[in-house]
């Protein structure tokens, strides 16, 4: 049996760092700041990208798919955008390497230089809008719903496997629109997508709101944005959607035609989330012991185990196994058996609660005797013997049981950790020594705003869009203020 994780309270960062290797999900590459995301991680994000891809097609939108590289030229057309990504930028200069003169190895051919140097998508909104560019001419080529499932680049100093790293997978969703109400709309129902699938799917509650003008998308007008609270306190952007109002249709000057023949520029959205939603599903579930997964997004939702002595017993109980396996599957439930005989049952209990396998069922001779099965929970950790009479009806409940009961305590631990603060002092309390959600006034500039993160390393996580107005007064400078705002320490 494999050493225990480090506990959380001992080292959240180091326990988190751990379980991501040893359930499987993910592991360091040859390549700094890149992973290997394994099988068993994959799969989770097969289920995330599949359960999203049907929303989003539900809705209107198309998958495409656009280049990796993006002309160096195309990032200069729209300023904000080059600013907030150019300290990111992987850049391609050259494309053939050769043998060195001295024989010591593979160099760059300085011959071979591109006429045009190339980023490494960042994001891609640039190359998209270029596109568009040849696609709109008329009010009838709109709207134009597109989304894209990419891999992308952002080199990253510090790295952490899921939430941090110099590549890593997502989808990025651009929309064009006829009108400014239109592409507004479009942007607020992808974040009502993205809140349901986190609440429903994840069993990760959220809180939908506004980005400030300092943590707004670069070359957008406005973003709108879910956070969520991990386990340690700190916040997690679980996904954003952008209006880009025109800014991006100036920039490579995507014109249409409305039914007057008047001439007009294209309104903008883009959106998207990332293998980033890993680390939220990995830090607001998991435990000591390992990994839990919300049934939703278990590879698999319940594994058998048979105990037995010999191979007479061994018959019987596979037998049975596979007839009960074949009726959950018929319900849509994803069932493993494991009759290896090379791993003893309490290895295997280990592994499938270290993995975060939602339902355990196990059966005996005695258990077959009686008509019955021991049945574990993986959230809770507990168990009891249910009759096989009813067992499809009886596991289909539990495993909603287990979805619900994974959000209700997320819920309850952020509403636990989530303060009203009214001075500067009890602000400074909850964000360095309570570890949690602050609800904060602020007086609504960024000069306030970058010095509250200079002194705390809190940033405002968003302006709640159920935020109340009232009146009071900034916790640092006392100036006027018309609602609290949601101050953490995040990933």
């Amino acid at each position: 049996m494999s050493e225990k994780l480090t506990p959380r309270h001992e080292d959240y960062s180091r326990w988190y760092n751990e379980l991501v290797v040893r359930a499987d999900l993910a592991e360091q590459s040859g390549v700094r700041g890149c992973m290997v995301i394994k099988p068993y991680g994959y799969a989770i994000w097969e289920k995330m990208r599949d359960y999203l891809d049907a929303s989003f097609k539900a809705t209107g939108h198309q998958n495409a798919y656009f280049p990796i590289f993006i002309p160096k030229s195309y990032f200069t057309k729209e300023a904000s955008h080059v600013d907030g990504f150019a300290k990111e930028c992987a850049v391609v200069t050259h494309y053939r390497l050769k043998n060195a003169e001295d024989g010591s190895g593979i160099v760059v051919d300085p011959e071979a230089r591109l006429e045009e140097e190339l980023i490494v998508r960042p994001t891609s909104e640039t190359i998209i809008w270029d596109t568009y560019r040849r696609w709109i001419q008329s009010y009838r080529d709109l709207p134009i719903l597109v989304n894209q499932w990419a891999n992308v680049v952002r080199w990253e100093m510090r790295t952490r496997l899921f939430l941090r790293t110099s590549e890593f997978l997502w989808q990025e969703g651009h929309t064009a629109h006829a009108t400014r109400e239109e592409a507004l709309e479009e942007a607020r129902r992808m974040l009502e997508v993205y809140a349901d699938f986190a609440e429903k799917v994840m069993a990760v509650p959220v809180i939908k709101g506004f980005k400030t003008a300092n943590e707004r998308f670069a070359g957008a007008d406005e973003t709108f944005c879910i956070e969520a609270m991990m386990q340690d306190g700190k916040a997690l952007q679980a996904g954003t959607s952008h209006f880009l109002g025109q800014n991006f249709a100036k920039a490579f000057d995507v014109k249409y035609a409305d039914k007057d023949n008047n001439m007009s520029y294209v309104w903008a959205t883009s959106w998207g989330v990332s293998t980033r939603l890993m680390g939220a599903l990995i830090m607001t579930h998991s435990d000591d012991s390992g990994l839990v997964l919300p049934p939703a997004l278990a590879p698999i939702q319940v594994v058998m185990v048979p105990i037995y002595k010999n191979a007479e017993q061994y018959t019987s109980l596979v037998a049975k196994m596979n007839e009960t396996a074949a009726a959950l599957r018929a319900v849509g439930i994803s069932v493993k058996i494991d009759d290896d005989d090379s791993q003893k049952p309490g290895w295997k209990f280990h592994e499938y609660e270290l993995k975060g396998v939602p339902v355990r069922m196990v059966i005996g001779p005695k258990d077959l005797e009686k008509n019955q099965w021991e049945v574990a929970r993986r959230d809770t950790l507990t168990k009891e013997f249910l009759p096989d009479e009813g067992i499809v009806d009886a596991v289909k409940a539990l495993l909603d049981d287990i979805q619900q009961n994974l959000y209700n305590k997320a819920l309850n631990l952020r509403r636990e950790r989530t303060y009203e603060v009214n001075t500067w002092e009890e602000f400074v309390d909850v964000i360095d020594n309570k570890c949690g959600f602050a609800l904060a006034h602020w007086d609504g500039t960024s000069e306030t705003e970058e010095k509250i993160k200079e002194l705390t390393k809190a940033t405002i996580r968003c302006i709640p869009m159920d935020m109340v107005e009232e009146e009071g007064v900034d916790i640092l400078t006392g100036k006027p203020s018309r609602g609290r705002v949601v101050f953490a320490k995040a990933y």
